[in-house]
Parts: structure tokens; C-alpha cells; sequence
């Protein structure tokens, strides 16, 4: 059986977008509607800037008391996040994200199209209990080697 790739894997499709004058509300708004737990920040000509998660809007809005009727998402979402081609293997995908902490991985393409988000729950189990088992080895070698 061969390996899948994390566009394979997405479970949404569509790009989930808002632009960066958009209110943290709005996006929450978005995020809720496509029943998804990131949006991407895009500008007018599809480039993307950022990335809001719902980790963003609970650590970077609510826990600061910041209203989300007037914060915008530039002001709190995270900027150039790392992306990966659509050929990527999903426990490299996850192996990624366990690596940086974060959960959701944008997709582009090399003609930088934007082709939507992986998600750590679009991953299978044994995807993830194999990366899992890859950064535990990293880890190991890495304080093996000083």
C-alpha cells in the first residue's frame, strides 16, 4: 500500500480565507461555518500571509481580553507560517508538526497556489503513531549525540 499524501489526505477541499483587515470575529465566524479549526490570511492577489487557528483566537484574543469585534487578524494571526507541497507524505506532514507545535499545515503548490489546509486530524492514526515514533528516534539520537 502506498503512502498517502497530505492532499489526499484533507478532508476540506477549499481554501478557507479571509483578508487581513478582517475582524477576529469574522474569522471565527468563517472557521465555524466551514466547521474547520484554522483560516488562512490571504491579500487580494492570493498571496498568503498568515494563518489563524483556534489556538490563536483562545491564547491571543480571548486570554488577553482583546474584543474580536475590533481586532483584526493581522493583529494575531501567525505570519509566513510554514507550508508544504501537496506531494508531501502525511507522516512527514505529521512529523512537522509534532517537530514545531503547531496543528495545521497549509498546502501550496510550487506555482505558490494555495490549495487549502492539512490538519493533524486528517491524519490516521498510524501515520501519527508512526511520526510519533520518528521524532521519539530524533529526540534519542540527538541527545545521543550531545
Amino acid at each position: 500500500m502506498t503512502e498517502r499524501t497530505v492532499f489526499q489526505s484533507m478532508a476540506l477541499r477549499h481554501v478557507v480565507s479571509v483578508v487581513p483587515t478582517a475582524t477576529v470575529y469574522s474569522a471565527a465566524c468563517v472557521m465555524t461555518h466551514a466547521n474547520c479549526g484554522s483560516v488562512l490570511v490571504i491579500d487580494t492577489s492570493s498571496t498568503l500571509l498568515g494563518i489563524v487557528t483556534e489556538r490563536d483566537l483562545m491564547t491571543r484574543v480571548v486570554a488577553k481580553a482583546l474584543d474580536p469585534a475590533s481586532t483584526t487578524v493581522a493583529d494575531i494571526m501567525t505570519r509566513s507560517p510554514h507550508c508544504v507541497g501537496p506531494e508531501t507524505k502525511v507522516a512527514d506532514a505529521v512529523l512537522i508538526m509534532i517537530e514545531r507545535g503547531f496543528r495545521h499545515l497549509p498546502i501550496v503548490s510550487e506555482a505558490k497556489k494555495i490549495m487549502g489546509v492539512f490538519s493533524v486530524r486528517d491524519a490516521m492514526p498510524r501515520e501519527v503513531q508512526a511520526a510519533q515514533s520518528l521524532a521519539e528516534f530524533n529526540e534519542q539520537v540527538n541527545d545521543a549525540l550531545g
